[in-house]
């Protein structure tokens, strides 16, 4: 039952039982598949239908599914009262979501924090949405997000909330969450609003068209006190790689690799450790930079979504940032990329572990590790029997130059990377705490 197990994890999904159907069935999906909330749309075609003959409908309709109206205009009077909020207040803090990038959204944003004055942080799928060299950028928040963007959204006065939808990994303990805020929420799907999170203003409708309209009415604040408390916290808390002794650090493989590429590369990742150390230290500077399994966390997504971004972007470098464990998942795809001649770069930070669970037993389960520790392959000798270029890097002084030749190869190419076994991912906020109860770790 194809459509019944999909239901779940479409946005709509049907079964076509007739070939005249194909054609409207087909211009439908495409329709709901690309407007409002963008999401998959699943065409279960059966292989009677598949072989049918039918004389296409000459002409394309446009098509009409009734009950289907997804909303796009703000209310104008819920945008005048947000730019009164704004304009009011003298904390706030703007919270951008992955809705962001999917209305194209990021250099409206951009213009309203710039002339509004307001700090602005992204969750992991609207990194790049706000350039992170920007000294209004706040980075990463929730739970493994910076220190200085939890502590302001736990002290705002004001919370923006854009294209978000207050996942539990970005608020930790719901009732301890923006403490001190009234929330706008402007989102194109209502189903979103309130739905975790208790919101003063409403704003449903799509985040470019509603941030358009909001930057007319706005005005610059100085907010010196609010932007000086957030230059300490960004001094007290910096995301700093204290040390190596003799091994990597992946933190400072990251942050190399942004430097290298000029923070322009599309990154791809898998999912654990390495994908939370790539959002942290690359250094984000526009939108649909970073390709990441955000909502179902996917291990062994990195790689074929490295090979999708290359395949859509030829001319451009795309690096799979992955860890061993993930990696193992899918690696067999390498020779999709070898037989396509796809020049997609892998970096793979290997550990022995599965990095995130390993943390987890090492932090709340006293390291009574199990079934966490992996034995990994040579991947670089896997990578040459593959017809891929491979390379190995165990440590710190040659990082730089590993990573340049890596850059350089044509074709595709892995780079091995022995990294500190049991290095954390700080800060974190535990289950069960709120953003401003963080473990620094490391970081302290």
């Amino acid at each position: 039952d194809i459509t019944g197990i999909s239901r779940p994890v479409t946005k709509h999904n049907c079964l076509v039982r007739r070939v005249e159907d194909v054609q409207r069935v087909v211009n439908e999906a495409f329709l709901v598949a690309a407007t409002g909330k963008p999401g998959s749309v699943l065409v279960d075609l059966p292989v009677d239908v598949m072989t049918a003959r039918c004389t296409p409908a000459a002409g394309a309709e446009r098509p009409r599914l009734v009950g289907y109206h997804p909303p796009h205009h703000a209310h104008r009077r819920q945008i005048q009262r947000a730019a009164e909020w704004i304009n009011q207040a003298e904390r706030p803090v703007l919270y951008a979501g992955g809705g962001v990038v999917l209305a194209g959204a990021s250099e409206p944003l951009r213009q309203l924090a710039v002339k509004a004055n307001i700090p602005c942080t992204t969750t992991l799928m609207a990194m790049g949405a706000f350039d992170e060299s920007s000294p209004l950028a706040l980075e990463m928040l929730g739970m493994h997000g910076t220190a200085y963007a939890n502590y302001a959204v736990q002290e705002c006065d004001l919370l923006i909330a854009v294209g978000a939808r207050f996942d539990d990994r970005v608020t930790g303990d719901v009732s301890k969450f923006a403490p001190k805020a009234r929330i706008i929420h402007i989102d194109i799907d209502p189903a979103n609003i309130a739905k975790s999170v208790e919101v003063q203003l409403p704003v449903v409708g799509d985040a470019r068209e509603a941030i358009d309209a909001l930057l007319p009415l706005v005005r610059f604040r100085p907010r010196d006190p609010w932007l000086a408390q957030i230059a300490e916290w960004k001094a007290k808390f910096p995301m700093k790689c204290n040390g190596n002794g003799g091994r990597i650090k992946p933190q400072a493989v990251i942050r190399q690799l942004g430097e290298l590429t000029n923070h322009d590369a599309i990154i791809a990742t898998g999912v654990g450790q390495h994908q939370m150390w790539a959002a942290q230290f690359y250094g984000w500077r526009r939108p649909r930079q970073i390709i990441s399994s955000g909502g179902l966390g996917t291990m062994g997504f990195g790689l074929p979504a490295a090979i999708g971004a290359q395949v859509a972007c030829p001319g451009q470098l795309v690096i799979d940032v992955d860890g061993d464990a993930s990696f193992q998942m899918t690696m067999t795809e390498l020779s999709t990329a070898v037989t396509y001649g796809l020049p997609v770069k892998v970096v793979i930070l290997c550990n022995q572990f599965l990095g995130m669970v390993r943390q987890w037993q090492d932090l709340f389960y006293g390291k009574r590790y199990s079934a966490s520790r992996i034995r990994n392959p040579d991947f670089a000798r896997l990578a040459e029997a593959m017809g891929a270029t491979g390379m190995i890097v165990d440590h710190p002084d040659q990082v730089g130059d590993a990573l340049s030749a890596l850059i350089k190869t044509e074709g595709p190419a892995v780079l091995q990377v022995a990294v500190e076994p049991e290095e954390n991912v700080y800060p974190m906020v535990a289950a069960g705490k709120g953003l401003g109860e963080m473990d620094m770790g490391s970081l302290a």
